[in-house]
């Protein structure tokens, strides 16, 4: 059995997404490794409450150490304001941390965030260094752009010019690179732009979620449907398309049909105003219902209670899609190297389209198809849960990790 140590900036075993994300991952390299995570002391009283509250064995392999920049160097970050550069500073101080604390470890691992454009600096320990999962959103593709705000496209633009700097200038990201034993990068773009021809990578989504088991699969109800949708109401998830493929799909049904079908939206953000103006505008208030943002576990029990989700999203990974998967929902989403990675043709629909118009068609089809053909609707729930089983669950996750480790020589 190896030591671990594992650099996890966010850790909340109460919280979903990042942080999350950070909790289960050093759950699974304990399950059959040692860990020393290295996490912010902001993490600490989640983290020692959580573990109180639920006794596991696996902790006697968990060793948490908690590390913050001086005040003089943080003052200035609050909450996601500053969160990237705080980062850089953070991991950029911690090979001085661990020599200072003399902790002893076989393999160093940089975890989380997981931007494939910001250095790592933990090959200065002298270890084998391992870096991922990684990768990036990729650039919204120029046919959604056009109905971006003048703001957002000042941001996305800005975004990627930060992104190209590291990826083609940093000397820091370069030596990330070359220093690195094993790339985890998260889906088939990261390869190509940070140019790892000659390197030793494996390509694997870094997204995953707990089972739900048999019993909290919800059987669809003869004559409604129900389709869900949940994330962060920013322009990344295309929840524009979801409204705009909802009010053409409405179009191709009868008034009676119309009364047994319902979207969700769960969720808040900025673009809430858009979304709610679309609504009336085209006299959607009865078809569609927003709920704003909710628990994660009453998040779970409503997608136990739908058929389908929709998620034409624009980003590079997408933790909502598992956990639909998981509950037997097929997803319905965009070819792209985030999602339509993710989703195949036995648990969910893959869409793509030339024009914003034709996207929209093509969506509005996907969710009729599993509208009125309930034998397809099934034959595909039944594939959304096998394709979570194989790719998706968080043992799955915990087992490559374990690949990775065993095949360094330390």
């Amino acid at each position: 059995m190896k030591t671990i140590l594992a650099t996890t900036y966010a850790v909340n075993p109460y919280n979903g997404s990042e942080d999350g994300m950070g909790w289960n991952y050093v759950m699974q390299i304990a399950s059959n490794q040692k860990v020393i995570a290295i996490t912010r002391e902001n993490n600490r009283m989640a983290i020692e409450e959580y573990m109180r509250e639920n006794p596991d064995p696996v902790y006697e392999n968990i060793r948490f150490e908690y590390f913050d920049l001086p005040y003089w160097m943080r003052f200035w970050k609050r909450k996601s304001r500053g969160a990237l550069l705080y980062f850089l500073l953070w991991q950029a101080a911690i090979p001085s941390f661990v020599k200072k604390k003399n902790l002893l470890f076989d393999i160093a691992h940089n975890l989380n965030f997981h931007n494939d454009w910001s250095p790592s600096f933990l090959w200065k320990l002298n270890k084998p260094f391992v870096w991922g999962p990684i990768g990036h959103h990729p650039a919204i593709p120029k046919q959604f752009r056009k109905r971006l705000s003048t703001k957002e496209k000042v941001r996305d633009t800005l975004t990627w010019l930060v992104k190209k700097y590291f990826w083609t200038l940093s000397p820091s990201l370069k030596k990330t690179v070359s220093k690195a034993e094993h790339i985890w990068c998260m889906n088939t773009s990261v390869p190509t732009v940070i140019n790892l021809a000659d390197k030793n990578y494996g390509i694997e989504p870094s997204v995953a979620a707990d089972d739900p088991g048999e019993t909290n699969i919800w059987k669809s109800r003869h004559g409604f449907f129900h389709l869900i949708s949940a994330g962060r109401f920013v322009p990344l998830k295309g929840i524009d398309l979801t409204l705009a493929a909802y009010a053409r799909f409405l179009q191709m049904l009868s008034d009676h049909q119309r009364q047994h079908v319902q979207l969700t939206l769960v969720g808040r953000g900025p673009e809430e105003p858009i979304y709610q103006k679309y609504i009336r505008d085209h006299q959607l208030e009865e078809y569609v219902h927003i709920i704003r943002w909710i628990k994660r576990d009453k998040l779970m029990n409503m997608f136990g209670r739908s058929d389908a989700f929709i998620f034409p999203s624009h980003e590079g990974a997408g933790m909502v899609v598992p956990e639909a998967l998981s509950y037997g929902l097929p997803v319905i989403c965009l070819d792209n190297y985030g999602p339509g990675e993710f989703v195949d043709s036995r648990s969910g629909v893959v869409v793509s389209g030339d024009s914003y118009q034709d996207t929209v068609e093509a969506l509005a089809q996907a969710i009729y198809l599993l509208y009125s053909d309930p034998h397809k609707l099934e034959a595909l729930k039944s594939g959304a849960r096998k394709r979570f089983k194989e790719k998706f669950e968080w043992s799955v996750r915990g087992q490559h990790l374990n690949n990775i480790y065993n095949s360094i020589k330390s």
